[in-house]
Order: C-alpha cells, then sequence, then structure tokens
C-alpha cells in the first residue's frame, strides 16, 4: 500500500443499518476511493446518541438484522482492502438492531456474585457468536468504568459496578468469552468515564482527580487489560486538568494522556481507538475540516471511530505525520485484522438466507443471570405476609408501567390470586382513582418497570407516580419488585417504610419468572448491589 492508502486504514467512518440508497453509495465511494480500514455501525441516524436532543423520531425496521447483514456482505465486495466491521453491542446486538438477543446490563451483572463470573464470560462469548453470525469482527465494549458516581447521565448501567476489583474481572470475563469465539473487544473509556456528570455526547466531562488518585480506582480495570493484552482501548471525550498542565484538553486529543500515560507509563502497545469523533465534546473544537482527524492522530489514536471528513482528514494526516508513526498505527490495525483472519480473503460473509440466533441459549442464560443477580435490599418474612394477606383477602397487585398481564403477575396467579391494579399512563387523576381502590386493602405488592435505564428526567417515572408511591409506603405494608436500574431507589420516597423490597435490575419474562419463584418459594437472593444506593 502507499503511505495515503495506509492513512486510509485509520478510517472507520459511521454507517446505519436503516440508511438511504444514496448515503451507501456515498460510503462505497469512501471505501473504493480512500481504502478505508473499517465501519462502525449504528441503527439508524435518528437513534445517534448526539442526536437525542433534536427529539428526532426514530422508525423502528424488524428487518435491520437481515439488512444489516446484507450491507455488510456489499460493503465488503467492494472494499479492495478487507473491512474490520466494528458495532457498539455492549449488551448484544440488540443495543443496535431489533430482534436480536438481548442481554443484561453490566450493572446486572455486576450484581453477580464473584464465584458466578463465569456467566459474564458466557455472555461475552455468546454476543461474539451473534456478531460473528452476521458478519461483524470487533465489539465495541465492555466499558472498564467504575460507576462511583450516581448523578452520572451516561455510563451508569453500562458500568459493572464501583468495586474496581469486580469491574476489572467482569470486563476481562466479558473479553475473554469474545475472543474465544474470534471476536475483538474494546475497553472504554480511558482513563475512566465513570465520576463524571455530563455526557459526553453533548458536553465535555471533567474529571478532577490527581494522576495518584486515577492509578488508585479508575486505571485499575484498565491496567489489568493491559496485563491481558486487551486488543483495543478507547479514549473517552473527557478532560484531566491534572494530566494537562491544568488545561480541559480531552483526553482524545491529548499526547500527554494517550502517549506519556497509556502508552509510557502503562505500557500498553495495542490498538487505540478513539471514542466517536461526532460526539459534540470535540465536534465542534475545529472549523477547518480534517483539522480534528489530524489532531486524534496527533494525540495518539490509531483508529478514528465515527469521522466525519475522511478525504480531507487522510490529507491533514499525510501532510503532518512522520512515515513512522503512519507505520506503527497501521501495523496495529493489521494485526488486529490478523487475529480476525481477514488479511487472508478468508472473510467468512454472513449467510443470507436463514436466521442466526439461538434465542433458547440467550434465554436460558439470561434465566441463569436472573436467579445469580436477584438482589434483597430490605428483609422481612413477606412471604408470610403476603399469604396471610391473600387468605384474608386483603392482598392487592400492582404493575406500574407495564399491564397487569405480564409474567410476573402470571407466574402469580395460581398461588396468589389476588385483584390486580396497574398504571401506564394517564397522570394524577388516574393515580387518585387507583388509590382509592387500593383503601380496601391491607399489603400492596408493587412491581416497578423502571421505564428507561438512564436517570434522565427521573428515569421518565412521573412525579404524580413518585407520591403515589410515597404514600402507599406510609399508608399500607408494601413489598416491592425493582425492574430496572437500582439507582431509581434514590428517587422514591418513603421508601424506607416498605417492608420488603427486591432489586431485579431487568424485566425479561427471565426475570419476572426469577421474581415470582422468589416470592412464593422465599428462595435465597444471591446478587449482591454493584452500587452504593441511598434512599430515604
Amino acid at each position: 500500500m502507499t503511505l495515503e492508502q495506509k492513512i486510509g486504514q485509520f478510517f472507520f467512518p459511521a454507517v446505519f443499518i436503516n440508511d438511504t440508497e444514496e448515503n451507501i453509495q456515498a460510503t462505497e465511494r469512501l471505501i473504493k476511493e480512500h481504502n478505508i480500514g473499517g465501519l462502525t455501525f449504528f441503527h439508524s441516524r435518528a437513534s445517534a446518541a448526539t442526536n437525542y436532543e433534536t427529539k428526532k423520531k426514530i422508525v423502528l425496521n424488524d428487518d435491520s438484522s437481515q439488512r444489516l447483514k446484507e450491507l455488510i456482505m456489499r460493503y465488503q465486495n467492494c472494499a479492495t482492502t478487507p473491512l474490520l466491521m466494528s458495532i457498539d453491542a455492549e449488551w448484544g446486538l440488540a443495543m443496535r438492531v431489533e430482534k436480536t438477543p438481548h442481554y443484561p446490563y453490566a450493572i446486572t451483572l455486576g450484581a453477580l456474585p464473584d464465584n458466578e463470573k463465569n456467566l459474564v464470560y458466557e455472555v461475552g462469548k455468546q454476543i461474539g457468536l451473534d456478531l460473528k453470525s452476521v458478519g461483524i469482527h470487533y465489539n465495541l465494549a465492555p466499558l472498564a468504568d467504575i460507576n462511583n458516581n450516581p448523578n452520572n447521565p451516561v455510563i451508569g448501567y453500562r458500568s459493572f459496578g464501583q468495586n474496581k476489583e469486580k469491574v476489572a474481572d467482569f470486563a476481562l470475563e466479558y473479553l475473554r468469552g469474545m475472543n474465544d469465539v474470534g471476536i475483538l473487544g474494546c475497553l472504554k473509556h480511558f482513563p475512566g468515564h465513570g465520576n463524571t456528570n455530563v455526557d459526553s455526547h453533548l458536553g465535555l466531562p471533567v474529571l478532577k482527580e490527581t494522576l495518584e488518585e486515577l492509578l488508585a480506582n479508575e486505571l485499575v480495570p484498565f491496567i489489568k487489560g493491559i496485563e491481558h493484552n486487551v486488543d483495543s482501548i478507547m479514549i473517552g471525550h473527557l478532560a484531566v486538568p491534572a494530566l494537562n498542565d491544568g488545561k480541559d484538553t480531552s483526553a482524545t486529543l491529548s499526547k500527554s494522556v494517550i502517549e506519556t500515560l497509556l502508552r509510557k507509563q502503562l505500557g500498553y502497545d495495542g490498538l487505540v481507538i478513539s471514542d466517536a469523533l461526532n460526539m459534540h465534546s470535540v465536534s465542534t473544537l475545529y472549523d477547518q475540516k480534517g483539522q480534528l482527524e489530524w489532531e486524534a492522530f496527533n494525540a495518539g489514536n490509531d483508529v478514528l471511530c465515527f469521522a466525519e471528513n475522511v478525504p480531507e482528514g487522510i490529507q491533514e494526516i499525510l501532510n503532518n505525520a512522520t512515515a513512522e508513526r503512519i507505520e506503527a498505527s497501521f501495523q496495529r490495525i493489521w494485526k488486529c485484522k490478523q487475529k480476525v483472519g481477514i488479511t487472508d480473503g478468508n472473510l467468512d460473509l454472513p449467510n443470507l438466507s436463514k436466521s442466526d440466533f439461538d434465542f433458547e441459549t440467550t434465554s436460558r442464560l439470561n434465566l441463569k443471570i436472573a436467579q445469580n443477580s436477584i438482589t434483597k435490599i430490605k428483609d422481612s418474612n413477606n412471604s408470610k405476609t403476603v399469604f396471610d394477606a391473600n387468605k384474608s383477602n386483603t392482598l392487592a397487585k400492582i404493575s406500574l408501567y407495564k399491564n397487569t398481564d405480564n409474567t410476573f403477575f402470571k407466574s402469580l396467579a395460581a398461588d396468589l390470586p389476588s385483584p390486580e391494579f396497574n398504571y401506564e399512563n394517564g397522570g394524577e387523576s388516574v393515580l387518585n382513582e387507583l388509590e382509592k381502590e387500593l383503601n380496601k386493602f391491607d399489603t400492596i405488592l408493587i412491581s416497578l418497570f423502571v421505564p428507561k435505564a438512564k436517570p434522565l428526567n427521573n428515569f421518565d417515572i412521573e412525579d404524580s407516580v413518585l407520591q403515589f408511591l410515597g404514600n402507599l409506603f406510609t399508608t399500607k405494608k408494601c413489598i416491592l419488585y425493582v425492574f430496572g436500574n437500582p439507582y431509581v431507589l434514590q428517587i422514591i420516597p418513603n421508601l424506607k417504610h416498605a417492608s420488603e423490597i427486591i432489586q431485579m435490575y431487568q424485566d425479561f419474562s427471565e426475570f419476572q419468572e426469577t421474581a415470582a419463584e422468589q416470592l412464593l418459594e422465599n428462595t435465597k437472593c444471591k446478587g449482591t448491589l454493584p452500587v452504593e444506593v441511598n434512599f430515604l
């Protein structure tokens, strides 16, 4: 390859599964004309994280997985140099693609006991097999971020928790599972995005820690990853003034973070990939097209993810970089391509005529995770309370944000045939009527299906619902099952008055079945909260 062709390998522009033919042809031109190294797949332009604030409507497409396979074949077929196909699939292809296997979030896995970390390995392995079946080689996961800030708007449920050793161990298990089936992994977001309260898709978070503090905590999972030859490390769009002479320079654009700390001090010589260069924390810094791509490369990134100015970026690097530096980055990318076996022309393209996903295996795995992650937050003899109330006709069940035709209630119906109520929407007036209906019951079994995993707008729980819950906890015997992010416990008023609280983390049917089994049989809850939660 010429020097210019080698530089093309550093570029991984974004492609969208549900894009127009015009956009697809534009990507094909990039591949043919600029010898780009790979692509990073997203669902659609409207679903890209930087578009959240524009409220663009996301149009769902049940054929997305088939379309993804077709696009991968089409793009590979027009490439002179085989493309390294990548995607964010932290909890499986379902993160980006409809009707594909959905595995538990990292926070759920973080609730598993240490002696069940083989389940994290299995998640990595199954996700790897799913990716391989559609023609993807590189998962931009898992997070190595330590979730030590409950107000973090973007990490939260995506992290294994706040214990640095557990985060490190579980991230390595996940990586090992993927590697064992031939998929590359990535630890992100160096030097640690956990203790931030700004979403780097929309602004620049600033870490106040010193290097000593980072080495003692945030950097521990990355250091362990380096010791185990992690395939790649993604640099986060976050500033660490202590590493940049007091300046708020994004780590993705900082030689002192990448070259000095990661390469020299920590001894990492693997692939370094930037976080998406379209993110607002960096995308608006330079007026000249290609300048951002050059600055990111010059800082030490080998792969420029979601680069939006490919031709201009190539020219800027060609004009400014040394041949030695270009060769070093090229060799790192080539080594990864060799590892997944695409440099010899054996692309192992997906089979378009069959469905590739083993949903039964996914379901069995999810059930095991549910059984081992279920966490008792507050204890009382709820089993007796519920059964006694049922016998005396003073038990009612209420489902919040899901109708009564849910797996949890259906699994309880035969043994606890009590009146069932639900709230999905309608606001204060509907909740007032519901409160009147519940007046004649002493004991309330509440299933809270948390609407959103992110904490924005109180996880999309209405203030009137929080007030409704607060009233119930002070006037009734309440047993609460939470299907969702455990940080929701911090925003529910009067929660200390609940008789019992069980944390389920996910609303999958397997988690609902496990919750019902625990209630009916009073089985032991094996999980532990992976984060510190304080409730009133």
